[in-house]
């Protein structure tokens, strides 16, 4: 069991998803083989539906990686949007690069590089959607920055909130993990309480939280 669903209600969600092909086959296949995290099907799936529905013209990404997400989310998008994804890794940086320009992207898709909290305190402009997808253990202390550049009618889209399960029971909570699970439980609280925001958490993947002003 992966601490979110059952294997078997996992398995079976995945079955009705479509097997890749192009491009996001072989991001799949390169990510796998080398290890590097990316979207679970179903969240990508997700992503897909909700940005397919938002039709956002700027969006903003924590966490590049190799770019799955950010390609992802322009061509759902269907609206030729403006992207702004955070990261890092040098040499995530230089593999998402090379990636965006195989596919064309590259001037719709900018890569800022740096921390991300530090990133954030640099931007000013107001995005339509952001996908948080990076350090696990500071999305409440991305949260505010997020909230300042999010449009009035924007989209906040979490991944990873459930963390394994860990962030829904102490029993599945490993010692090294404590620090990260508290500040995403944190992070849950300040989104679910807030009076001014309605969020819905969804055990999918690793955990989505949606989250959008009232």
């Amino acid at each position: 069991m992966s601490g979110i669903t059952y294997d078997y209600m996992q398995e079976y969600l995945r079955s009705l998803i479509p097997e890749s092909s192009g491009k996001y086959l072989e991001l799949e296949k390169f990510a796998e083989e080398n290890m590097v995290p990316i979207v679970q099907k179903e969240t990508a799936k997700f992503l897909e539906f909700i940005v397919s529905m938002k039709k956002p013209l700027r969006i903003l990404e924590l966490g590049t990686a190799i770019g799955y997400s950010a390609i992802l989310m322009y061509e759902a998008s269907k609206t030729n949007p403006k992207i702004t994804t955070i990261e890092r890794d040098k040499n995530m940086i230089e593999l998402a690069e090379k990636n965006f320009e195989k596919y064309g992207l590259t001037e719709q898709v900018e890569i800022k590089e740096g921390e991300c909290l530090e990133v954030l305190e640099s931007l000013n402009e107001a995005y339509d959607l952001i996908f948080m997808d990076a350090g696990k253990g500071h999305y409440n202390h991305f949260l505010p920055h997020c909230l300042r550049l999010l449009a009035e009618d924007g989209i906040i889209v979490a991944d990873n909130v459930l963390f394994r399960g860990m962030v829904a029971t102490d029993e599945l909570v490993k010692k090294r993990k404590i620090t990260i699970v508290k500040r995403m439980r944190e992070y849950l609280d300040i989104v679910s309480k807030d009076k001014n925001l309605i969020t819905s958490v969804i055990p999918m993947g690793d955990g989505i939280a949606v989250t959008k002003r009232r």
